[in-house]
């Protein structure tokens, strides 16, 4: 049995995965056009027909509508910017209730608060971590107006069984997708079929334009509310004649040319992205489905998987191994991007301490919260063992991975497992 490099003995990857890059000469091309134009942005805060946005960030949003087969494209600089326009766009009353998975980034959360709504917490499916639907029906109160649904991982959520939910109590929903571009949802993409979606453009996304993101809805309303809360609606109202001002306060959330010039050709390649991920999460199941205690990323039935993160859950009793000591051995062996844990946002300080604007507990110590909304350690069972004792997340935002590569890290799993005696 070869020994552990835990213990001595040789890496089995003595250099790094290389790096993922999508970026090739036809963003260079499309980047230095812009530049050579002039035109790096045409917005204006103002009721003129600048105020959508130069040729760019039109060019970028017709394809995502035609890509994505929705109604509306809106861009915007950051999803979670994008994630605030929804919000405010729906229609959320200060107090309000709006519930939403633990496990996301921050953001999907804080989006919430930034209108002075409340954020509760529902719990996660075992074997997808998407929001369990048992969970969201147990959180409604009368207070509820909205679920925020989070796509995590590359999966979409059981959008069937949330949508039936909405209707039955008339809320609304918002697809965080961000980490999900080009999933499939019963032949949909994921992030449509909510009343807003959408999808981030971070640096180490499916597609990327550096920083950025795009909402979609098929609710032309929505779709024009979120237009003015990205580009100072407050400023725009009077002179487009708008006569509903609710959440109409407005910020600079707009995408600048260059990046939508990137997203253009970045959209291009998604296909293909997706396609590689997919063909390298294959494989990478096929060679760990045999390890004992293990077990592999589960897939909706009717849905595809783009594999942001490739979600595995440890079995810690049958393997007799905590995974703190699993995840050293691993990473001894020269394996990156390992997530022991994910995330659990409820049991963040500013959710147990309830500070958020001010010193004084706004919004929960004040009268537009109508009852004492919990945050405690407990609320969220699932979720909450997944992060402190069994989930192992292989992030393959971070790393190419051709064939060989996957073979290198399915090698390092099968060499860990075959020492499991030493470990304990």
């Amino acid at each position: 049995m070869e020994r552990l490099a835990l213990f001595g003995g040789s890496k089995v990857i003595d250099a790094p995965l290389e790096r993922y890059n999508s970026m090739g000469e036809e963003e260079v091309t499309a980047a230095s056009a812009v530049v050579a134009s002039g035109v790096l942005s045409k917005f204006i805060g103002g009721w003129e027909p600048d105020f959508y946005g130069g040729p760019k960030v039109q060019e970028f949003e017709r394809q995502c509508e035609a890509y994505f087969n929705v109604r509306h494209a809106v861009t915007v600089n950051s999803w979670t910017s994008g994630l605030i326009a929804a919000v405010g766009a729906i229609g959320i009353e200060p107090g309000d209730e709006v519930i939403v998975s633990p496990w996301t980034m921050c953001a999907s959360a804080t989006a919430i608060l930034q209108w002075n709504a409340i954020p509760v917490f529902a719990d996660i499916e075992t074997e997808t971590f998407s929001l369990d639907p048992a969970s969201i029906e147990a959180n409604i109160t009368p207070y509820t107006k909205a679920i925020m649904a989070v796509d995590i991982f590359g999966q979409s959520c059981d959008m069937e069984a949330l949508m039936d939910i909405a209707r039955r109590h008339n809320l609304k929903v918002i697809c965080d997708t961000a980490q999900a571009p080009g999933a499939l949802y019963n032949g949909a993409y994921a992030g449509t079929l909510s009343d807003v979606g959408g999808y981030s453009l971070n640096y180490h996304k499916h597609i990327h334009t550096g920083e950025g993101g795009i909402l979609v809805t098929n609710d032309d309303t929505l779709a024009e509310k979120m237009r003015l809360i990205r580009n100072h609606a407050e400023g725009v109202v009077g002179g487009r004649g708008t006569n509903d001002l609710v959440n109409m306060v407005g910020f600079n959330f707009r995408l600048g040319e260059i990046e939508c010039a990137i997203g253009i050709e970045q959209l291009k390649k998604l296909a293909g992205f997706v396609e590689s991920r997919q063909v390298a999460a294959d494989r990478l199941t096929a060679g760990l489905s045999g390890l004992k205690g293990l077990r592999t990323p589960v897939v909706r039935d009717g849905s595809t998987h783009v594999y942001y993160v490739y979600p595995m859950v440890l079995d810690i009793e049958a393997l007799g191994v905590s995974r703190a000591r699993i995840v050293e051995a691993l990473e001894a062996e020269g394996l990156e991007g390992l997530a022991a844990g994910y995330a659990n946002v409820h049991l963040l300080p500013m959710y147990q301490k309830k500070i958020a604007f001010g010193n004084s507990g706004f919004p929960w110590t004040s009268d537009i919260c109508k009852r004492d909304v919990s945050y405690a350690k407990g609320i969220c069972p699932v979720a909450e063992h997944l992060h402190d004792v069994s989930f192992l997340g292989f992030e393959m935002c971070l790393h190419r991975l051709t064939d060989q590569e996957v073979d290198r890290v399915v090698a390092v799993f099968q060499k860990v497992w075959a020492n499991l005696d030493t470990l304990r």
